[in-house]
């Protein structure tokens, strides 16, 4: 996961949230003051921590090294087709986001999974 961290520029979040209560808007927040491109995607909001909000991945004008997925299990499947689709990399599913078929269908395709792991903890286990 380090060489993934370090490697990473820009992250589209899905799933991010506009309020500040909200874990997946912690998350990011940090995340973006440790160096991060942040991209949300979310269809209910138009902007989250200064930056344009996106209904999907796929439209997202920009490339994208890191997926990070603050959704429910059941909605991963379509958000790893995307990722496929668009060539991504890599994919990160937050605490509490497990859906084994969905991360091994992204493994098949050569993305990189890291499922069931807060983002933000692991780099500050990492990266202090």
């Amino acid at each position: 996961m380090y060489e993934l961290l370090s490697r990473v520029k820009t992250i589209a979040v899905v799933g991010l949230s506009d309020s500040p209560l909200r874990p997946s808007h912690g998350v990011s927040a940090y995340m973006q003051s440790q160096g991060y491109r942040i991209i949300p995607v979310n269809p209910q909001i138009t902007e989250a921590l200064g930056e344009n909000s996106y209904p999907s991945l796929l439209d997202v004008p920009e490339k994208i090294d890191l997926v990070d997925v603050f959704r429910r299990p059941e909605y991963v499947d379509e958000i790893v087709e995307q990722a496929i689709q668009l060539k991504i990399p890599a994919i990160w599913l937050q605490e509490d986001v497990v859906n084994e078929r969905a991360a091994e269908r992204a493994r098949k395709a050569g993305v990189f999974v890291v499922m069931d792991r807060c983002i933000l903890k692991e780099h500050r286990a990492r990266f202090g």
